[in-house]
Formats: C-alpha cells, sequence, structure tokens
C-alpha cells in the first residue's frame, strides 16, 4: 500500500501555519496527500497553501479556525464533511509565554487545556471511526518533552502534554491492531518561528533569525518523524531527549521535578 492510499487521499494538520505544523504538511503533499491547512491566522495559511501549490500537485484547503474557541472543532467537522481524511495531525497548541502559573489570567490555562486536550480528544472521536471502518489511517498528536515531569513556567503547558502522551498511548492500544497507526511524537525544544521570537523577546538571542542554542532542526524532525508514523504508540524525537526521558523515567518523581524545575531555570537563563 502506497503512502497516499494509507493515509490519505486527504490529511488534516492542526498548526500548519509555521515551523514543524508546516514542514509536515509540506511533506506529506509531496507524498501525494492532500491536506487541510489548520490554524488560526489566515494570511500565513495562504502563505502556506502557496508554497504547497508552487512545489506539487496536491489540493490543499484552508481553515482559519482557533481551536480554544467554542464550537471550533464542529467549524473543522463542517469543513471537511465532503471528503475523506486518513491522517489527523494534531500539533496545535504550543506556549507562547513561559511563564509562572499564577502570573497569567486562568483564561490563558483553560485555553491551552481546550486547545492541547479537548480539541484532538474531540477530532481523533470525529474522524477515527472511519479510519477503522476502512482499515487504515493514522493519528499524530504532537508532545513535548515538557510532559515527562512537572515544572515551573509551563504548569498547564506541561500537564496538557502529559494528557496527549497517555492519550495517544490509549488510543494506540484500541486501534493499532484495527489497522490505524496512532503515534504521540515527543519533540523537545525545536527551532521555530514561536521559540525564535520569545528567546529573542527574553535577549536569549540577537535576532528572531538566529537559531536558539541546543535546538534542533525542523527538518531533522520530519525526517524522524515519517520514518516512525508506524512505531507508535510513542516516539521521542532525538537521542538526547530519548535519554532525558529514559534518566527521568528511573528516578523517583520528586527528583525528576527537580531536574525539572533546573532545566526550567537554564531555559530562562535565570534562577526560577
Amino acid at each position: 500500500m502506497s503512502f497516499a492510499t494509507r493515509y490519505g487521499p486527504w490529511a488534516l494538520v492542526a498548526g500548519a501555519s509555521d515551523g514543524v505544523g508546516a514542514a509536515f504538511a509540506q511533506e506529506l503533499a509531496e507524498r501525494g496527500v492532500n491536506v487541510v491547512l489548520l490554524a488560526r491566522r489566515q494570511a500565513v495559511l495562504d502563505e502556506v497553501a502557496a508554497q504547497i501549490a508552487a512545489s506539487t500537485s496536491v489540493q490543499t484547503r484552508t481553515l482559519a479556525i482557533d481551536l480554544a474557541r467554542p464550537g471550533a472543532v464542529g467549524e473543522v467537522v463542517a469543513a471537511t464533511a465532503d471528503i475523506r481524511v486518513g491522517l489527523l495531525v494534531y500539533c496545535a497548541g504550543a506556549d507562547p509565554s513561559f511563564r509562572p502559573f499564577l502570573a497569567a489570567p486562568i483564561s490563558d490555562a483553560e485555553s491551552m487545556v481546550i486547545r492541547n486536550c479537548m480539541a484532538p480528544m474531540q477530532l481523533c472521536h470525529h474522524f477515527a471511526p472511519a479510519m477503522v471502518e476502512r482499515g487504515s489511517g493514522g493519528i499524530v498528536l504532537f508532545g513535548s518533552g515538557a510532559g515527562f515531569a512537572g515544572g515551573p513556567n509551563m504548569v498547564a503547558y506541561g500537564a496538557s502534554k502529559a494528557f496527549d502522551m497517555v492519550f495517544a498511548e490509549a488510543l494506540w492500544t484500541e486501534l493499532h491492531d484495527k489497522g490505524v497507526d496512532v503515534l504521540g511524537l515527543i519533540l523537545g525544544k525545536t527551532n521555530t518561528p514561536a521559540l525564535r521570537q520569545l528567546e529573542y523577546r527574553r535577549g536569549q538571542i540577537t535576532s528572531p533569525e538566529e537559531a536558539p542554542s541546543g535546538a534542533a532542526a525542523v527538518d531533522d524532525v520530519i525526517t524522524e518523524a515519517f520514518a516512525n508514523l508506524s512505531n507508535g504508540p510513542t516516539w521521542v524525537v532525538g537521542e538526547n531527549l530519548r535519554a532525558a526521558m529514559q534518566m527521568l523515567g528511573s528516578l523517583p518523581r520528586n527528583q525528576a521535578v527537580e531536574l525539572m524545575k533546573q532545566a526550567s531555570a537554564a531555559a530562562m537563563g535565570s534562577d526560577v
């Protein structure tokens, strides 16, 4: 079975406006899969769609929807009712602020939980039954090393990514034997526009175009992701992050949390 037959004819990529999401959509298009591009910013989605059109012959569809907004998933369902989605890729929900839980309004945390937990769960529940009926398809839920253990400045984010990892693993147990690949793809620090903007605002890099120290290249992440789409339930991207996960998993939880606290301090460039 070809890639496009197994995971097509359409893929839905949530968080497709830039960074890893846009690169994932581009790679899908190059493999012959039509792509629904979903994110909040219409203008940026149009740019991604134009890039795909310039380099491939597949179809694209753009959906400018904030997945934390009430009724958002219903809008996605309605906008894709006329196509067959064989792959759901959910990489929305980054944390652009990286600050203490009490330093932000509770609405920020609530939106994070809706965008990172409720929305992907609802989308999986909608799109997976048809995949099971066909006996083919896939679901990729992006996680983060922040979900390995609790740490400061990413309270709701880390908790939501822990949910995503366990949800993907549990869903894999139910769907894998029915022909549907489910993968929790765990990323570490990655050289994306969002990360560059965050580190530039903090003064950690001198330009929003400068690569943050220790960040993985998006192309390397995409190469490893596509090589492991069927290697669920969980794939941790990068040797360093895999080693960190193994180390944290071998420690008592209080020690693991202390290490995450130290890592957060290093990322902030100051004490926490």
